[in-house]
């Protein structure tokens, strides 16, 4: 069974039609609540526990919970654009160019770090849902800019090489500048 879009010929953006779906609901709700329950547990139970904890493992805090406050603001940046692109507010081209805005990045899992068994059981786990989530996310944002990529280069063979071309070597050189 063919769908309207190919018996048409007209492109369906996977960014938009996620953004539309159960899908990207379920995901905005969890990384809102992620967001939510993070800021409750460091103004509230984490201040407490941090103070209790040896110097050296209170350095950590800090750190970690810097790290999972950063991350969390670039993911829920990330999911309020879609929604933001979902409710009409802005055109899946301005979605792409703010998302392209946000840095999304692997993360690497502190869980090694030597002291991070010591930190409060809470903060780990909220870390370790945050970077669930970020390659949740970052898996998403990059199925989303190929499929773009795809449809702009779909009516140009060329084009569409030129693209590849120029996202392979761009990234790269942006992030030996960083």
């Amino acid at each position: 069974m063919h769908s309207k879009a190919a018996v048409t010929g007209v492109t369906v953006s996977f960014g938009e039609r996620f953004a539309a779906s159960e899908q990207f609901d379920a995901i905005f709700k969890e990384g809102m609540s992620l967001v939510e329950r993070t800021a409750a547990y460091l103004d509230g139970s984490g201040r407490k526990q941090a103070r209790l904890l040896p110097r050296p493992v209170s350095v950590l805090y800090s750190t970690e919970s810097m790290r999972l406050t950063t991350r969390l603001l670039e993911l829920a940046s990330w999911l309020m654009i879609g929604r933001a692109q979902k409710e009409g507010e802005i055109t899946a081209q301005q979605a792409r160019s703010k998302r392209e805005r946000v840095k999304l990045r692997p993360s690497a899992r502190p869980s090694h770090i030597k002291g991070f068994a010591d930190l409060p059981q809470e903060l780990q786990r909220l870390i370790e849902e945050s970077h669930a989530l970020n390659d949740r996310i970052m898996r998403l944002d990059r199925a989303i800019e190929v499929v773009a990529a795809e449809a702009v280069g779909a009516d140009n063979p060329v084009g569409a090489q030129v693209t590849r071309l120029e996202e392979a070597f761009a990234k790269p050189r942006r992030a030996l500048g960083a």
